[in-house]
């Protein structure tokens, strides 16, 4: 096995996090056992802070109260959802009810955690969160995952093996299984002549990878 990827999965995940909560007692707990445990952490008290500090610089989760005194949780969810669709959002409120936890939902919510609640879980659920939306992850990191599958799965579309598309796009055999693994990023030119052999837009290749 590459050490080099042995060593990247032995790293502690790291995450840019803002948590929106009008507790001041709360946001300083969070902000320190999440910082402790190697994230980013802006904390914030109001909604208009929250918009203000992710147009700044957006982050990979927005942590979120419900109960916010005459600041309704609901409301700036779907803000949110207006101004950044894909956001990560992990709702962190007490008591929640049937109808709040339905609505939230129908917005994306990836999960709920209940106040009081132990670092570690809400440690599980960022993890979950960073495996399903592939956050802590470098761009080129994620970049090269998403090309690979996205030729793995034009040439799948095929039926072709790697032998076929090398011979196709002349593109060697171990260099195609490198690309496809995620290992390496393929050069413009073999990206070219990838996707000239497979029929396909390099362009829709990196608009799914989001880039």
């Amino acid at each position: 096995m590459d050490t080099t990827d042995t060593v990247a999965a032995q790293e502690p995940l790291s995450l840019s996090i803002v948590t929106l909560d009008d507790d001041a007692d709360f946001r300083e707990y969070v902000t320190g056992f999440l910082s402790d445990a190697g994230h980013e952490v802006r904390a914030v008290a109001t909604p208009a802070d929250l918009y203000a500090t992710c147009e700044e610089r957006l982050p990979e989760v927005v942590l979120l109260d419900l109960n916010m005194g005459r600041h309704r949780g609901e409301d700036v969810l779907a803000e949110i959802r207006k101004r950044w669709e894909k956001l990560c959002v992990v709702v962190l409120t007490g008591h929640p009810t049937m109808d709040s936890m339905r609505e939230t939902f129908k917005r994306h919510v990836f999960d709920y955690v209940a106040k009081p609640f132990e670092p570690a879980e809400l440690e599980r659920v960022l993890s979950q969160a960073a495996a399903e939306f592939s956050l802590g992850v470098r761009p080129q990191d994620r970049l090269r995952a998403a090309l690979g599958r996205q030729i793995r799965l034009a040439r799948s579309a095929k039926g072709w093996t790697l032998k076929d598309l090398s011979e196709d796009s002349g593109v060697s055999v171990s260099q195609l299984s490198s690309i496809e693994r995620g290992a390496h990023l393929p050069s413009l030119e073999s990206l070219l002549m990838i996707a000239l052999s497979l029929e396909a837009q390099p362009s829709a290749w990196l608009a799914a990878a989001e880039f």
